[in-house]
């Protein structure tokens, strides 16, 4: 990958977790460093390229079926496993939820 390739990812991820971060509730917006945030963005992307979410047909509408529940407790457990943090689940869906919404808006 060149190097353009990585300030173009870092902006993007930089994107997100701005956006993340402004959907957030403010006791939330604390807990949830820029750190924890990238880390969870990183986290998505893993769950994306090892579970096999993205070898799936999409609908007719180009859409793939996305598994929160397992996308959550995967965020999860990687998080408790590197020693990150332990976060309830009705958090991390927000986080969830909100870099879906950005990913969508790109393609408005």
């Amino acid at each position: 990958m060149a190097q353009d390739e990585f300030l173009e990812d870092d902006l993007d991820d930089q994107k997100t977790v701005e956006y993340i971060k402004n959907t957030l509730p403010q006791d939330l917006k604390d807990k949830y460093t820029d750190d924890i945030l990238f880390y969870i963005l990183d986290v998505i992307n893993d769950y994306f390229t090892t579970s096999g979410v993205l070898d799936q047909e999409p609908d007719a509408d180009g859409c793939i079926d996305i598994d929160n529940d397992a996308l959550v407790a995967y965020i999860i457990k990687e998080a408790k496993k590197d020693k990150i943090g332990s976060f309830p689940a009705d958090e991390i869906i927000l986080i969830v939820e909100a870099e879906a919404d950005y990913v969508d808006s790109l393609g408005e």
